[in-house]
């Protein structure tokens, strides 16, 4: 092979990452201008009213399409959206990335978290964003000041109402740092924490729950497993809601949606060895994989993806991929943990790497690419 094949439309079946209007990214920002503590410009797609104390509830996994199609089991969340907004994660559609874009107000490509594991540059390793690396620095690996941290310093108390284990974790000070840390492991002392935190004025407190995308993973969103956890998500965002005073304002968003991918929509890196030709490392995850090539192996690589892969997924150099806005404005020191290679899924394929991801056979639901149901997002506030 001389050259890449031409692939499908390069934004065929994706939804565009709407940075700077109503991303993810974009939610302190607008939280902090209705706050009246600007962080600079507003986003242009999200005006929430004017409050002294706001809550923004996180929930994992919940994107917006999930909420629409299994409304009768979170009646309270779906009765906002008649009157709220949808907005968009980021990319790759994933919790390390969402999270960091959430708690800087940074684009993926100017926090760097750009996927669950990619290349620590000048290595033969992976960084895995959630479970980290002590060898890692995530100060050094995310430099920027977060949106939350910035927030503290002009007056507003910020506060992070979260799991104990999560307390300094890597992830935690890349993405959170700058909050008051209130570590929680019930939904009952979870709710309690939420209303004395928020007490405060002004004030910001950020809460985060992970079951529903735990839920997703393991027994996928199709499951009654997963429509349980969603009623229960949903009795406590009302249960919060009604703990809170009526002048505090409440947010609830999501970090990504999900799909569930069937026995035959896998294909395993494993068991093509022309799939693994001219690849030193494979990144990503299974619906959004970064590929670090060898030296003078990318057009290659690019073409036996497409011609293997068809319209199940789109494959990019990086260069195509952040020409597309994919990750915004992509930071020098950031540009080698992308990999040289991405492909993004489409409709409910995903390409496993058993031999370095073992765990992936596992999974039912997934996550990482643009499609919309894992890129929309519900922005709902009460």
């Amino acid at each position: 092979m001389t050259g890449p094949v031409p692939g499908p439309g390069p934004l065929a079946g994706f939804c565009d990452p709407a940075y700077g209007d109503r991303s993810l990214g974009d939610v302190v920002p607008a939280v902090a201008t209705a706050l009246g503590h600007p962080l600079g410009a507003a986003p242009t797609g999200l005006d929430l009213p004017g409050a002294s104390s706001y809550v923004v509830f996180l929930i994992d996994g919940l994107g917006a399409n999930l909420l629409r199609r299994h409304a009768e089991a979170a009646p309270y969340l779906f009765s906002l959206l008649a009157t709220s907004t949808i907005g968009t994660a980021g990319v790759p559609s994933t919790t390390s990335t969402s999270l960091t874009s959430f708690g800087t107000g940074l684009v993926p490509g100017g926090h760097g978290l750009v996927g669950f594991t990619t290349r620590v540059p000048g290595t033969d390793g992976l960084l895995n964003a959630l479970l980290w690396d002590a060898a890692v620095d995530p100060v050094e690996w995310q430099p920027h000041p977060t949106a939350f941290s910035r927030l503290q310093a002009g007056g507003v108390r910020v506060s992070v109402v979260n799991k104990r284990e999560f307390k300094g974790s890597g992830l935690t000070v890349a993405a959170h740092r700058g909050g008051d840390y209130i570590g929680v492991d019930r939904v009952g002392e979870r709710i309690a924490a939420v209303v004395a935190a928020s007490a405060h004025r002004p004030s910001l407190t950020y809460v985060y729950d992970g079951d529903l995308d735990w839920t997703g993973h393991r027994w996928g969103v199709a499951s009654s497993h997963w429509e349980q956890q969603l009623a229960m998500i949903d009795h406590e965002a009302e249960q919060l809601r009604d703990a809170l005073p009526a002048d505090r304002r409440l947010l609830v968003v999501a970090d990504h949606g999900m799909v569930d991918v069937g026995p035959d929509d896998r294909i395993d890196v494993a068991d093509d060895v022309d799939l693994g030709a001219g690849i030193a490392l494979i990144g990503g995850e299974a619906r959004f994989r970064h590929l670090y090539c060898t030296g003078g192996a990318v057009p290659d690589v690019v073409a036996t993806w497409r011609e293997k892969l068809g319209d199940r997924a789109q494959v990019l150099t990086r260069a195509e991929a952040i020409g597309l806005g994919w990750f915004g404005a992509v930071d020098p020191t950031v540009l080698p943990r992308i990999g040289d290679v991405v492909v993004a899924c489409r409709g409910t394929s995903a390409v496993l790497s058993t031999d370095g991801f073992p765990y992936e056979t596992k999974l039912i639901g997934m996550h990482g690419s643009l499609t919309d149901d894992e890129m929309l997002i519900p922005l709902l506030i009460d």
